[in-house]
């Protein structure tokens, strides 16, 4: 989707700060909110994909005025009361209206096990490729509504598939509607002043992974 998330490319949003010796966690809520998303996530209601997408849908002076996690727990809310595990009074009130029904809680004993054995996006499946290694490509310009990997700045540029990596779950059906719809991932190569123009450095390229569904030949 065309959301604030979808930041490449643009401007005026002030320098990068970099932090140095950044911790993985500023706080301890920000350990507890990753820490309950992949507990959640365990329960099977929802798949990476769906998750990227709850966060997208943040509103866009919220996503802004938020840090990291702050994104991760939104998600995680909408997440919740969209698959029918708590309710928005539940959630306003910190008290559950009922009892947990029919789901078991991840503990501590698990996890590792759970950590080690989670799904891959790679799918072991035959696809026949739509490119190959050499072949130039031009990426589609789209605009859906729900989730996307292809970013906005790249759409309708072309460039040159770089190498295949193989067949994976395509993550823009996959967050929408559940469906894997496999097919090959490929690394395609962006010349710089293709995607900003010749004030770009003309030695410069982008390296973007897209799926078949993304591309076209050029």
């Amino acid at each position: 989707m065309n959301g604030v998330h979808d930041m490449g490319g643009m401007h005026g949003f002030g320098p990068v700060a970099i932090e140095k010796d950044e911790p993985v966690f500023h706080s301890e809520w920000e350990k507890r909110a990753f820490a309950l998303t992949l507990a959640c996530g365990f329960l099977g209601r929802w798949n990476i994909d769906m998750g990227r997408y709850a966060r997208e849908q943040m509103p866009p002076a919220e996503y802004l005025a938020t840090t990291y996690y702050e994104h991760w727990f939104f998600g995680l809310e909408k997440l919740l009361v969209e698959q029918g595990l708590l309710t928005a009074q539940e959630l306003e009130t910190g008290r559950a209206a009922a009892k947990a029904d029919g789901l078991r809680a991840v503990v501590a004993a698990d996890v590792a096990t759970r950590l080690r054995h989670r799904r891959h996006a790679r799918v072991d499946v035959e696809v026949a490729p739509k490119f190959r290694a050499g072949d130039l490509v031009v990426a589609r310009n789209i605009h859906p509504a729900g989730h996307t990997r292809l970013p906005r700045y790249a759409r309708g540029r072309r460039g040159v598939i770089d190498r295949d990596h193989g067949v994976f779950v395509f993550a823009d059906t996959h967050a929408m509607s559940r469906d894997q719809k496999p097919q090959h991932c490929y690394s395609v190569r962006f010349a710089a002043r293709e995607l900003w123009g010749p004030d770009a450095c003309a030695r410069d390229s982008i390296y973007l992974d897209l799926w078949d569904d993304h591309l076209d030949p050029a």
